[in-house]
């Protein structure tokens, strides 16, 4: 069974940074995209970033673009999202999910980790 393990979330001042990471075990991690998600108090999940198998094509939702970038690592099977200028609008639980690129993109992903809450303070 795949396993993700996601890490790097706190507390930080509005336009701080933090970079989550996100590792995974149990199957080929470099065949597969990775993504980030997350889930505010009281809203639905919504889409933050994804990336392909190999790191070369990246997505982001319209809040994020310019402030987060995704990266990933196969030799260490670990994906990244570094959050720069993060606002009070970015608190939320952010999951890390993997299946193909489509699934990922719309949510659908078959693997999801258990989450790491970043809180951002005004």
């Amino acid at each position: 069974q795949v396993h993700l393990v996601e890490s790097g979330g706190g507390l930080v001042q509005a336009g701080g940074s933090l970079r989550l990471s996100c590792a995974a075990s149990g199957r080929t991690f470099s065949n597969y995209a990775m993504g980030w998600f997350r889930q505010a108090p009281g809203k639905e999940r919504e889409f933050v970033s994804a990336t392909n198998w190999n790191g070369a094509s990246t997505f982001y939702a319209d809040s994020v673009k310019g402030r987060f970038t995704i990266s990933r690592d196969n030799a260490k099977n670990t994906v990244y999202l570094q959050m720069n200028s993060l606002k009070p609008e970015d608190t939320a639980v952010y999951y890390c999910a993997t299946d193909t690129l489509r699934t990922v993109v719309i949510g659908s992903a078959r693997y999801w980790g258990q989450g790491t809450q970043v809180t951002v303070s005004s």
